[in-house]
Order: C-alpha cells, then structure tokens, then sequence
C-alpha cells in the first residue's frame, strides 16, 4: 500500500512508520518540519500545515490509507490552536480522503475525549463525552473524533484509536517531563489514593495502528468505531511515576499534597498565567490535578476482538529497554 502518515516525525508517527516500512509499504510523511530518521527510511515527506487545505489533498493524492497522527498535544496554551490543529486539520484530512478516494482512514484520538475528571475503572467505548473539559486539547481531540466517526459510510472506513499514555525509548514528552521535574524536585503525589492507570508501550501503540489498519473496511466491525488501547496491566499512578524516575536513575516521589490543594492551586496557576499573560506552561492545572489523583484504566475488549489487540511487549519489558535507552541517550 502508499499509506500517509500525518505527523510522521514525531514520536508514535515515527513508530508507525518503521513499521509500516519494515513490512514493504511506501510512505508518505506529512508535517511541518523535514526529519532525517524519515530520509533515512526512504518516506517521502511532505511540509505544511494540516490546517491548510490544500497541503492535505497534496500529500493524500494516490495514497490508499490514511494515518492520522499529528495534533496538538498539551494541557495548556490558546483555543484556537487547539482548534486550528486538532479540529480544522482533521476536517482537511477527511476532505482529503474524500477527495482523493482514499477509502481508509485510521484517526489517534485519547481516552481524555471521555474524562470528565471523576475515576474511569475497566470503562468501555460506550463512555460518553462529558458535558465540560477542563483543558483544550481533549476538548478539541473530541470534537474531531466525532468528524471522524461521523465520516464513516460507504465509501470511506474510518475508525478512532484511543492509546493511553504511550512511552518508550524515543519519547519526547511523558518521560522527559517526568525525568526533568523529577531532577528539580517538582513532583509531588496528588493524595494516598492507589489511582490504578494503565499506560501503553511504543511498540505496542504503533502494531494496534496497523492492526486496525489492517481490519478496516467499508462495513468491517471495525468501522465506525473508537477503541481504547493500553497495556492492560493497570498500576497505581505514582509507580508508574517512580518506575520511570528509576529508569532515569532518579528516586521516587515522597512528598504528598492533597487532590483539593492541587487542584485548586491548578485553579489559582491557570488564572494567573491568563491574566499577566505569562509564557510557558503553568507547573499545575486542574486538568492535570484530576488526571494524577483519579484512575484511567478500560475493557479492552473491543480492540481484542474487532482487530486482535494483544500488547506484545510487557510493562515491565518495556521498562528495561526505557532504562537502557536512557543509559545510552540521557533525557
């Protein structure tokens, strides 16, 4: 197949990529910057903005499958790019496919499209959209989930995959935050709550993407419909901080504060950051205080059965290769 990944440089794109090269497929990138790691696989990449019409069709012209990938990820920064990347750029993609033929087209979307801050234990795909988001992105992830979905019918499958906190070797989010917070000593856990969390290792994100990829059909199971994706191995939320600190050769947390302090110093941050218009990032939000002081873990059911979803690389396998990659490219 040519297959289009969207955000083929980044962390999980590039993932998908190797993958789909490994098994002879030609790939196309397209993002705003060029990546030699893609040169080097042979992708062909395209530059541009998913916001821009036209720089969709360009780089969906003659292919067979769709990957949507790249969005705007983040707890914090302005609505409107947000809804520019998430929202426009996945509307541009569904038009593209449209326009180009394209019968398949494979969304990542998040488990946070159905937070609505209160704990999520073994919850199904049957979750609703809560009435309220207290940070953007799920916000806007949502809204374009719902396109996509929306989009399926009889000329073009689409489904939307829902990975929960992916890490591994490569990771340019979670575990750099974690490891950098964790060295200045700004980590604190939120209560004495366990908060069971299931995660989800790099390999085993990327193979769902093509498993689905791979089920997906005009009428097929798996189209017209989201899946949770994770290890299925959930464990309290702070081990799995402290197992990622360990792999960077840092301590684990000790200091606690309480889940109405954090968030109500989330509260106090985000008022503040808007109204003296400071850059950066504040050091708490509320979204953030709901998501380390609640459980997310899910009935991974759906995806075992509609696509055959089974992680093949264990938590804690996928916690030496982290360690060692760590050893050999410090964060």
């Amino acid at each position: 197949m040519k297959v289009l990944v969207t955000g083929g440089g980044g962390f999980l794109g590039q993932a998908i990529v190797k993958r789909l090269r490994e098994r002879g497929d030609e790939v196309r990138s397209l993002a705003r910057n060029a990546y030699p790691e893609l040169e080097a696989l042979s992708v062909e990449q395209f530059r541009g903005d998913l916001a821009d019409a036209g720089v969709a069709i360009e780089a969906a012209t003659g292919c067979d499958l769709v990957l949507h990938v790249a969005a705007k990820a983040g707890v914090w920064g302005n609505y409107q790019d947000y809804y520019r990347a998430n929202v426009v750029g996945t509307a541009n993609i569904i038009a593209a496919c449209r326009a180009c033929g394209i019968a398949k087209l494979v969304y990542t979307s998040s488990p946070s499209v159905v937070f609505d801050g209160r704990d999520m234990e073994e919850v199904d795909e049957s979750a609703p959209y809560p009435a309220h988001f207290e940070a953007y992105y799920p916000r806007t992830k949502a809204e374009a989930e719902k396109l996509v979905l929306a989009a399926n019918g009889s000329e073009l499958a689409t489904t939307a995959l829902r990975p929960h906190l992916i890490w591994g070797p490569g990771d340019n989010h979670l575990v750099p935050r974690i490891l950098d917070r964790g060295r200045r000593g700004r980590l604190r856990r939120i209560g004495r709550r366990p908060c069971p969390v299931d995660t989800l290792y790099i390999d085993n994100a990327a193979e769902a993407h093509l498993q689905a990829a791979d089920r997906l059909a005009v009428g097929s199971p798996v189209a017209g419909k989201a899946y949770f994706l994770a290890q299925g191995e959930p464990k309290p939320v702070w081990e799995v901080v402290d197992r990622i600190l360990a792999a960077g050769g840092l301590p684990p947390v000790t200091r606690v504060i309480s889940p109405h302090l954090a968030y109500a110093a989330g509260w106090f941050l985000e008022k503040m950051y808007t109204l003296l218009r400071l850059s950066g990032e504040p050091p708490m939000t509320r979204f953030v205080a709901r998501e380390l002081s609640t459980a997310h873990w899910f009935d991974l059911s759906a995806a075992r059965r509609d696509f055959g979803y089974q992680p093949q690389i264990s938590f804690d396998e996928g916690m030496e290769r982290l360690a060692a990659w760590l050893k050999e490219y410090p964060r």
